[in-house]
């Protein structure tokens, strides 16, 4: 599948109303990301741990211009907003899920704080220099351009603004055959890794500040997911298709597979641009 099939197609699976239905519903409408679990927590209030750590490393007050690609729901630029009082915008590939997102805005009285357009992070809609920091959650993984994503967000950054992102990734030594399964879900060939990204940042002059990996929140999510789905199946009928729900149920048992099996990887990744 070529770059352009591949947006196209991540597009319209995140705008089809058996995804957004399904995230909505699941993940607790604020967030689409990997969350960081301790026991008894739900998926939502995991999420908002993953902000919280995010956030925790940067330093945000009210005049720090942030920009969230590949946004969601928005759950984290209204964190962002409402613990500084920061400008956040939000780019998104999925017009549904933006919609959601101008919604809660909103609702919350974070509008005048948050602006929300479609985009792509592979071409992102603002000038060189821009932001003090660029933010991503679990996005970066649906590029078949990664390098691109890279380059676009060390344009916008301002110098020494942050680029900070959580991603799935893949073991660098992981083998094709036995990650098919996952790479089939979401419809690419290779994941990234730390050692990719790790280069990506090198040929562009972007400062490694931290790289936290934590491989075991990755099946530990996406085993909760499946959790909450085989228990939620009936209050699911009728806003999500059953073929949808059985193919969701087996892809996040190859992603908890893979996971457990020590394939893959997770993790806050953060650069600064020097």
């Amino acid at each position: 599948m070529d770059n352009e099939d591949l947006v196209k197609t991540t597009e319209s699976y995140y705008d089809s109303e058996d995804a957004d239905n399904f995230y909505f519903t699941i993940w607790g409408g604020e967030d689409i990301h990997v969350g960081l679990y301790e026991e008894g927590d739900t998926i939502y209030e995991a999420s908002i741990k993953t902000v919280k750590r995010m956030a925790d490393k940067l330093n945000i007050d009210q005049y720090t211009k942030i920009i969230d690609i590949g946004a969601g729901y928005g759950g984290s630029a209204r964190y962002l907003a409402n613990r500084c009082g920061c400008h956040v915008e939000c780019i998104n590939i999925s017009e549904k899920e933006n919609e959601r997102n101008r919604q809660k805005n909103k609702e919350q009285g974070l509008d005048h704080l948050i602006n929300v357009q479609h985009g792509n992070f592979e071409d992102i809609p603002f000038d060189d220099n821009t932001f003090d920091v660029v933010w991503c959650q679990d996005s970066i993984l649906h590029s078949g351009r990664k390098k691109k994503v890279f380059e676009e967000s060390y344009r916008i950054l301002k110098q020494g603004g942050d680029f900070i992102f959580s991603d799935p990734m893949q073991k660098h030594d992981a083998p094709r055959d036995v990650l098919q399964p996952v790479l089939n879900r979401i419809h690419l060939d290779h994941m990234g890794s730390v050692t990719m990204y790790r280069e990506f940042a090198e040929e562009l002059g972007l400062e490694e500040v931290e790289i936290e990996e934590i491989p075991h929140q990755l099946p530990n999510h996406y085993g909760r997911v499946l959790e909450e789905v085989k228990k939620n199946e009936d209050q699911l009928q009728g806003k999500v298709s059953n073929e949808y729900i059985e193919k969701m149920k087996q892809g996040l048992e190859h992603w908890v597979d893979k996971g457990n099996r020590g394939y893959l990887n997770w993790g806050i990744v953060h650069f600064r641009k020097k």
